[in-house]
């Protein structure tokens, strides 16, 4: 009989379609300009929200004073008496507010890397989206192992040559805002840099570059990173320039070797 022997269509499942893309492939649907504008609006939003309440902690005197006597450690390494001078009447308060920023941002900083995620996330399929909170962790750890390296490894070497330089002829009083400005800065450029194997990973996932086209890069990568060293540090010397570049280097290469397990396959020709 006709009726027993016919299944409805629609007992079946639907076959999948080869030119049809997984589910989890599928992106979101597109947002409109002001959207785009809206959502960055939010994310820059919280983002200042969590700078300046970790800042504003590190403000209160107890402990921003602590922090002060922490950054005056790499110099201390080299001369335990040295103490800075202040030359003005805001010296110390500036100071203090360059010092309270860098700590501010060092703890707000897995909410940045999040709040960025979250702006990107739009143009992320579902199986990208899981990257996220491995993304967060990782970013926060890189920033914080940068500013590590910089305070235990750069600005030790870095001070020991500035504050022997000439000392036969001059006196190493330096004025206490100029030198938490370099410390500050060095370690600031040194925890940015140190995002560099999540970015160029980031790129590669997007399929903007490739590991090949990355490695077929390294020369200019090599003389990128001693021209940037030489444009953001705040000294001439040719030592703390290549205390910054050498590291960026390194972590290029690292961000090669990320960009083809992420790729794998598509980073052959």
């Amino acid at each position: 009989m006709t009726s027993d022997t016919s299944i409805s269509e629609s007992d079946h499942p639907r076959e999948l379609n080869d030119d049809e893309p997984p589910e989890d492939t599928i992106p979101r649907e597109e947002m409109t300009l002001i959207e785009h504008l809206l959502e960055l609006r939010t994310r820059v939003m919280w983002s200042a929200i969590a700078i300046t309440i970790s800042t504003g902690a590190l403000l209160i005197p107890t402990i921003g004073f602590e922090f002060i006597e922490l950054m005056l450690g790499p110099a201390r390494a080299h001369d335990p008496e040295w103490t800075p001078q202040s030359l003005g009447p805001l010296d110390r308060i500036v100071t203090l507010f360059k010092v309270a920023l860098l700590g501010g941002i060092a703890l707000a900083m897995p909410i940045l890397i999040y709040q960025t995620m979250r702006f990107v996330s739009p143009a992320l399929t579902k199986k990208e989206k899981r990257w996220v909170l491995p993304i967060v962790i990782g970013g926060s750890i890189a920033f914080l192992g940068g500013l590590a390296f910089a305070y235990f490894v750069v600005l030790p070497l870095s001070l020991v040559f500035l504050l022997s330089f000439g000392d036969s002829w001059a006196r190493d009083d330096w004025q206490v805002s100029l030198y938490i400005d370099f410390v500050t800065r060095m370690m600031l450029i040194l925890g940015i840099a140190f995002e560099t194997p999540l970015i160029v990973m980031g790129m590669a996932k997007l399929g903007v570059v490739t590991s090949r086209k990355l490695l077929g890069w390294w020369r200019w990568a090599i003389l990128g990173a001693f021209l940037g060293s030489a444009i953001v540090t705040p000294t001439i010397d040719p030592v703390t320039q290549s205390l910054v570049a050498g590291p960026v280097i390194v972590l290029y290469f690292v961000g090669v070797g990320l960009a083809w397990l992420v790729r794998g396959k598509d980073s052959s020709p």
